[in-house]
């Protein structure tokens, strides 16, 4: 890695950028530095600089409608919140830092002795080296922040802006790779809801058995692909989200689960328990539950969760796991006294 002598003067500069960088890159405060999306337009203001190699976002699916997030079923990981990538060619670099430093009125195209006014250590400042004579040879390279990422986790990307010849991988944690994008594309993917079809129709039944089910065709992998592009470099990374088990809660305590654990595994068809036939009414189905009481004149909140689990593969033949998800719905189910006449 090639590093510039003017690298002591952006520890000041790394500080400050922290609170004007987003994931698709740098930008003013006030400004709109553009969203790195498939579905959305990258479009920059005409003041926004920088923000050349963008993280976008390819999926592919799932249903466009009643779906959600998932969430990790490990409390503890969460998606990157920062990392490095390419942000400036040499000049965008200059223009970036002598607006940062001037202000936004500062014209880029004054000649650089008109700066000469100043304290010895503000010229220096001014008359860094920016490699502009290597501006086809390498670029820039700036931490770059998830949306939600706060002040503490901005920390682990506090290094000064670094210059990296085209083609070469910088050796500092948290540079851009395949399983960081991973990691962003996980939190990218959306999954199907989890209504699932209940029978014998109407208000289920005091101890009778509610069969609980999902299609076939309800549940198939969802994928998304995260991708950067740079002169010189191009990672992606795949990841993948494949339906496992679906898990019921019954939203009260007077219920039995079937099976007992309340999770229901996935048939190799790719569907859920067994849809309900006419005269099943009294058999124990593989997916369900036996409600114990009447849920009176209102209804129990019975909780369906998917549980996915989450492979990735990316350039250079890397792949791995990231922790299962989950996504639920909840619906309403009336229960009811079984009515009998008495002669």
């Amino acid at each position: 890695m090639q590093v510039s002598g003017a690298r002591k003067h952006l520890v000041v500069l790394a500080a400050g950028a922290a609170l004007v960088l987003t994931v698709g890159g740098p930008a003013f405060a006030g400004e709109d530095p553009g969203i790195s999306d498939s579905s959305t337009s990258a479009t920059k203001k005409k003041d926004t600089i920088g923000a050349v190699a963008r993280v976008s976002y390819t999926k592919s699916g799932g249903s466009a409608s009643r779906s959600g997030a998932i969430t990790s079923v490990d409390p503890s990981w969460t998606p990157p919140p920062c990392w490095y990538a390419p942000e400036w060619k040499a000049t965008e670099f200059r223009e970036f830092r002598d607006r940062l430093y001037f202000g936004a009125r500062h014209d880029p195209d004054a000649p650089r002795d008109a700066l000469k006014d100043m304290s010895d250590e503000n010229r220096s400042y001014a008359e860094d080296d920016y490699n502009i004579d290597k501006e086809k040879e390498g670029m820039w390279w700036g931490a770059q922040f998830s949306p939600d990422a706060t002040l503490e986790e901005q920390q682990k990307c506090n290094e000064p802006p670094f210059w990296v010849k085209n083609g070469e991988t910088p050796d500092v944690p948290n540079v851009i790779s395949p399983e960081i994008l991973a990691g962003l594309a996980y939190r990218q993917i959306k999954v199907p809801g989890t209504e699932v079809s209940l029978a014998p129709g109407g208000a289920s039944k005091v101890n009778l058995p509610t069969w609980a089910w999902l299609d076939k065709g309800e549940f198939k992998p969802v994928s998304v692909t995260a991708s950067l592009d740079a002169p010189g470099l191009h990672i992606e990374a795949t990841t993948t989200a494949k339906p496992v088990s679906l898990t019921i809660k019954p939203g009260t305590d007077d219920a039995e689960l079937l099976p007992g654990s309340g999770t229901c595994e996935l048939n190799d068809d790719g569907s859920i328990g067994e849809p309900f036939a006419k005269g099943r009414a009294g058999q124990t189905p593989p997916c369900g539950v036996v409600y114990q009481r009447s849920s009176g004149t209102g209804t129990y909140a019975l909780q369906a969760t998917a549980t996915w689990r989450i492979t990735w593969t990316g350039t250079g033949g890397a792949q791995g796991t990231l922790p299962d998800g989950e996504y639920g719905n909840d619906q309403a189910v009336k229960v009811e006294e079984i009515q009998s006449v008495n002669r």
